[in-house]
């Protein structure tokens, strides 16, 4: 079950690797990137839909019932939850920090 866990935070830390919510705080694109902004944008759309809600909730499932168990630290625990967190809200944390840089 321990290679389980790990198979999960390691499948988050890709997820949020590939996250591309700071390409769009661009306000103009190179010219010749519109397919690669388009397919970005696809990918986006997909990891932040159904794939990304199912795959957070069986993660916090998953990682919630061995906390219950005393089968995984909860600090690893913690830091599941709060990739997730991280995940679903990248669009309103990068939105909160170009406010308050004034951009």
């Amino acid at each position: 079950m321990h290679s389980f866990s790990r198979l999960t935070a390691v499948m988050l830390a890709q997820v949020l690797v590939v996250v591309p919510t700071a390409a769009f705080a661009q306000t103009a694109d190179p010219q010749g990137s519109g397919p690669i902004v388009a397919a970005l944008g696809w990918l986006q759309g997909t990891l932040l839909g159904n794939v990304a809600t199912a795959v957070a909730v069986m993660a916090v499932a998953a990682v919630g019932f061995m906390m219950l168990t005393g089968r995984l630290n909860w600090r690893f625990g913690a830091t599941v939850i709060i990739g997730c967190f991280i995940l679903f809200g990248a669009a309103s944390i990068v939105a909160g920090i170009q406010g308050a840089a004034g951009g």
